[in-house]
């Protein structure tokens, strides 16, 4: 299965994780290239001043993987440029997920690569840092940390993380999602109201959750 062009949203799998009681995490960061999307296995790296540590996981790296970037969100330098961005792409990567900034916007556009970021700064890396450990086995994002057992999805919305392990039953419960709402909007646009759909007025009476009412009646908007 290609992660990377799934005909999934993020928001689709979002929706999937609550369903199935996963914890949904999510972190709100925006693609280089609008429009783009990324899917694939956490390659972890986190970053403390110089890119070595991204060519040590890229040379580790399996076609499909995602490069994910640990700079602890900070936005006084960029630490993935054009270069690093090249040669995840001639790598077979299938994308690159930054928890910090990236510079060299408009060649990383050129090359084409989804790239995932907090935003864009000229200045490199400001310093040199002591490497932790874990460098290469676990990266941050957000409030979450994340491995090589993780899949990541991003698209306009932002990044997704999921397990690898319960990759597959998500898939095919955010599909069933997809589907159903993608009839519910094929519907109003043929002069159905979405709240007759949803059957709204028998949801007021029922003294049920507005996502409970939802589950039983089989409808989608929330979750």
């Amino acid at each position: 299965m290609d992660l990377a062009t799934l005909d999934l949203t993020t928001a689709h799998l979002a929706d999937a994780c609550i369903r199935a009681d996963i914890p949904v995490r999510t972190v709100s960061l925006t693609p280089v290239i609008p429009g783009s999307k990324t899917g694939g296995r956490v390659l972890p790296a986190r970053h403390a001043g110089s890119v070595d540590v991204f060519l040590e996981a890229i040379e580790r790296s399996e076609p499909g993987d995602v490069l994910v970037v640990d700079n602890d969100a900070r936005t006084d330098e960029a630490c993935v440029g054009d270069l690093i961005v090249l040669e995840a792409q001639k790598a077979g990567l299938a994308g690159v997920v930054i928890w910090g900034l990236h510079r060299d916007t408009q060649d990383i556009r050129a090359i084409g690569l989804p790239v995932f970021s907090l935003g864009a700064n000229p200045t490199g890396p400001l310093s040199l840092r002591d490497r932790a450990p874990e460098a290469l086995s676990t990266a941050e994002a957000g409030q979450w940390t994340v491995t090589s057992d993780d899949i990541v999805f991003g698209d306009d919305d932002g990044v997704l993380f999921v397990p690898a392990s319960h990759a597959g039953a998500l898939i095919e419960k955010a599909r069933g999602i997809r589907d159903v709402e993608r009839a519910q909007a094929d519907r109003v646009r043929q002069g159905e109201s979405l709240r007759g759909q949803l059957r709204f007025g028998e949801y007021l009476e029922s003294g049920l959750t507005f996502r409970e009412h939802l589950r039983k009646i089989g409808g989608a908007v929330e979750e």
